[in-house]
């Protein structure tokens, strides 16, 4: 058996609470293994972490305004992919006209982010209304369209769990109902609306497998199911529903607001809560080296907390391998106290697999943003 070195040693002069009461004029920086999960330490600097002067290669973070994506298509599969790798593809897709055709995805396990708008899905388990700000978690081989409401397109953000497979995080000492009760994913219904779409019309149906396209024709619609009865299901929770885990004395780690597990990564949700009391607390996300996952977020409401020229649709992606943290305003701010609560609704997605950087996403790039962590002048 594998085992880490542990043992916590203390150099200098330190904070004896990780994330609070720090030394005067000092900024902490956590580095850990296994993102958030495993053995860390924390350095207590003089300066920022990231306050350099000048950041080339590679290596620099990113931001994409995905409001400036000209969208095509009326398919899922016409989406513009922004990140792939071996475990997960990420990308974006409008769906403006109630789709006249089927998709399955039997790569992977498909979770859609409804950003804008609301409608209906249609899919083998039945029909589901929809709406912003809901997930909607697509078992790897179900059959499923969408229909938007009138003058409401749906803006989506996709997550492909390529060959694998999503599923809830593990609570702990939280019990089975922190952050949500399992009791509170809605399910699709077998109602009138589902069956009265049934019927001997000519239907296509969109197969995606190892990356490519194969078309099926039925002359029925293959959504003909009349009752189902398992636990490989389609389900529904929307950020509302969602309770963060909080403490008024301590600022958590991102891995707290897990909403979902992928084969390599994690999907979690940031919702509005109130922000640390405590005098002594770090009131905004603490600087971190981000040495074993990429770290994707996608902004959807409100005012993220720890960034500064951001706003709803943007993407940012901080590649492993560099520290990085609050903005300098935002990290003022949280000093100052002058906020008591967030009001950000944003989905991070970090991935233990570095992704590759697709045309579309690079297309739509803010080439500026890697200097946003300088100190204003």
């Amino acid at each position: 058996m594998n085992k880490w070195i542990r043992f916590p040693r203390v150099e200098g002069k330190t904070s004896r609470q990780a994330h609070a009461d720090f030394p005067a004029n000092t900024f902490e920086r956590e580095m850990g293994k296994e993102g958030f999960f495993g053995p860390c330490t924390h350095f207590y600097h003089s300066h920022p972490p990231t306050g350099w002067s000048q950041f080339t290669g590679p290596l620099r973070p990113h931001a994409f305004d995905s409001t400036k994506l000209q969208h095509s298509g009326d398919s899922p599969w016409d989406q513009k992919p922004l990140l792939r790798n071996e475990n997960s593809l990420v990308g974006l897709w409008i769906c403006r006209e109630p789709m006249d055709h089927l998709i399955r995805n039997a790569d992977g396990d498909q979770l859609l982010f409804v950003h804008n708008g609301s409608g209906k899905l249609f899919c083998d388990f039945g029909r589901l209304s929809i709406r912003d700000g809901d997930y909607i978690l697509l078992p790897r081989g179900t059959m499923w369209r969408l229909s938007p409401t009138e003058n409401e397109p749906l803006e989506l953000l996709l997550i492909e769990a390529s060959g694998g497979h999503f599923q809830l995080p593990e609570k702990g000492i939280l019990g089975p109902n922190a952050i949500f009760d399992e009791a509170i994913l809605d399910v699709p219904s077998i109602d009138e609306a589902f069956l009265a779409q049934q019927g001997d019309t000519q239907w296509q149906v969109v197969v995606k497998a190892r990356q490519q396209l194969s078309k099926i024709t039925y002359p029925f619609n293959p959504l003909d199911a009349t009752g189902w009865t398992g636990d490989n299901l389609a389900v529904r929770i929307n950020w509302r529903d969602i309770r963060p885990v909080m403490s008024h004395r301590y600022h958590l780690p991102p891995s707290a607001h897990t909403t979902f597990v992928g084969p390599g990564f994690v999907v979690a949700t940031f919702v509005p809560r109130p922000i640390e009391s405590d005098p002594g607390a770090l009131k905004v996300p603490f600087f971190h080296s981000n040495d074993d996952y990429d770290e994707l977020i996608f902004y959807h409401r409100g005012n993220f907390f720890s960034r500064d020229n951001i706003h709803p649709g943007m993407l940012t992606l901080h590649p492993m391998g560099f520290t990085h943290g609050p903005h300098p305003k935002a990290f003022t701010t949280g000093v100052k106290h002058a906020r008591k609560a967030t009001d950000e609704v944003a989905v991070m997605i970090d991935s233990r697999t570095p992704w590759d950087i697709l045309p579309d996403a690079q297309a739509i790039e803010f080439e500026d943003y890697v200097n946003s962590w300088k100190t204003p002048q």
